[in-house]
């Protein structure tokens, strides 16, 4: 197994490790989480380690792709599971921002409706040994997901300071920009869609 695609499987088991520290019932057990006070928010042990987690799936998410694009090491299989385990990650994240209220519900079934009709298009035109690159608005949605949460899961810390729920804007924008790249997606391969109609 290469390089870029260990990475990936390291972002794969990011997931259950990511959920599992999340959702421990902590107080229950009686386990007091350390907290320190940072720019005028209140950030407990776990919300770093969360953090830090979910930064490294982010970073290696970069890493694993420009390694393989650079080094020729592009496989099947890393096309199979690379995209997996974005939607894992991000998607898990977003559910367990729900779950802790810190975001709506309407974010996460607004982005996964997303990404299912889009993968619905892709797995058409794939069927026609078409293959659909992701467009510099998926992209975009990508990297604003993942700004966002990071910022969610260090409870907003320094923008709280002056103010500026940041991390409430920048999960709204990767919502939009998820809505507008779905429909510029549907609109510029409808036609593998349609024609059969």
């Amino acid at each position: 197994m290469n390089l870029p695609n260990k990475l990936t499987i390291m972002r794969l088991f990011c997931v259950p490790l990511f959920v599992i520290l999340y959702l421990i019932p902590y107080q229950m057990l009686g386990i007091s989480m350390p907290t320190f006070d940072v720019c005028s928010t209140q950030l407990s042990l776990l919300d770093f380690i969360l953090f830090f987690i979910f930064l490294f799936a982010s970073l290696t998410d970069y890493l694993d792709g420009y390694l393989a694009r650079k080094n020729n090491l592009v496989t099947t299989f890393g096309k199979f599971i690379d995209p997996i385990a974005d939607k894992l990650i991000v998607n898990s994240a977003l559910l367990l921002l729900v779950f802790s209220r810190d975001i709506s519900i309407i974010i996460p079934i607004i982005m996964i409706s997303r990404d299912t009709i889009v993968d619905a298009i892709r797995l058409i035109a794939s069927q026609k040994n078409i293959v659909l690159a992701a467009s510099p608005l998926g992209k975009a949605k990508t990297v604003t997901q993942m700004v966002a949460i990071c910022i969610l899961l260090l409870n907003n810390v320094i923008f709280s300071a002056i103010g500026i729920p940041m991390g409430d804007i920048m999960i709204w924008i990767a919502t939009m920009i998820s809505v507008v790249s779905g429909i510029d997606y549907f609109v510029k391969n409808k036609q593998y869609i349609m024609e059969s109609m």
